[in-house]
């Protein structure tokens, strides 16, 4: 973006943009879920998901890259706490929804090292699957992934992340798995019975 007083090239400081000429300052406006998009990406890297480069941007005062065209978010680990916490303030009310436990068998590769990242429930509140790279301690996020984790009711529970990944827990499917491993009912000792019988029939009458 170029300064809008003296058309000189402006570069992010903070949630904002200042011109290193005439010393102007522009606060970009914040989409629905309160970022604000400054500049491209200086080392241009691009969307997992698009491929189209990532810009700077801020939700509140934490820094990540952003892309406008799928709104999926590049979060350091050490800001992610501070970015959900902006969320909870500047993001638009969204609704509550279940899991895409599909998600864990997408492979999307880091922006920044190019290694595919690791999918996985994320540990907290919110239902949702989020792509890790552990090598660059970065986080992705999914259009409105990180609203659905602010907004979250912090006691609601959620998924497991396990091996098989065979999703969220159900006390209908575990009670049909206990049901299959019994079997049907045991017949009764149909043998013992005929035994008891003749034992009564055939006894000493007095």
């Amino acid at each position: 973006m170029n300064c809008p007083s003296c058309g000189a090239p402006m570069h992010p400081q903070g949630a904002s943009l200042k011109c290193d000429y005439c010393g102007t300052v522009v606060v970009p406006d914040r989409d629905t879920s309160g970022v604000r998009v400054l500049a491209e990406s200086p080392d241009h890297q691009l969307c997992p998901i698009c491929n189209v480069p990532l810009m700077q941007a801020s939700l509140g005062r934490s820094p990540l890259l952003y892309c406008t065209k799928c709104q999926g978010m590049l979060i350091a680990m050490m800001e992610f706490q501070s970015v959900i916490d902006a969320a909870r303030t500047a993001s638009a009310p969204i609704p509550a929804l279940p899991a895409d436990v599909n998600e864990l068998d997408r492979r999307i590769h880091c922006p920044h090292c190019h290694q595919p990242m690791e999918a996985h429930f994320y540990a907290g509140a919110g239902n949702v699957v989020m792509d890790t790279c552990e090598t660059c301690c970065l986080h992705w996020l999914d259009h409105d992934e990180l609203a659905r984790i602010a907004q979250a009711n912090a006691t609601e529970p959620n998924p497991i992340d396990r091996d098989d990944s065979s999703g969220f827990y159900s006390a209908a499917a575990d009670q049909s798995d206990f049901d299959s491993q019994l079997g049907s009912p045991t017949p009764p000792d149909t043998a013992a019975e005929v035994i008891d019988l003749l034992s009564n029939i055939l006894k000493p009458r007095i």
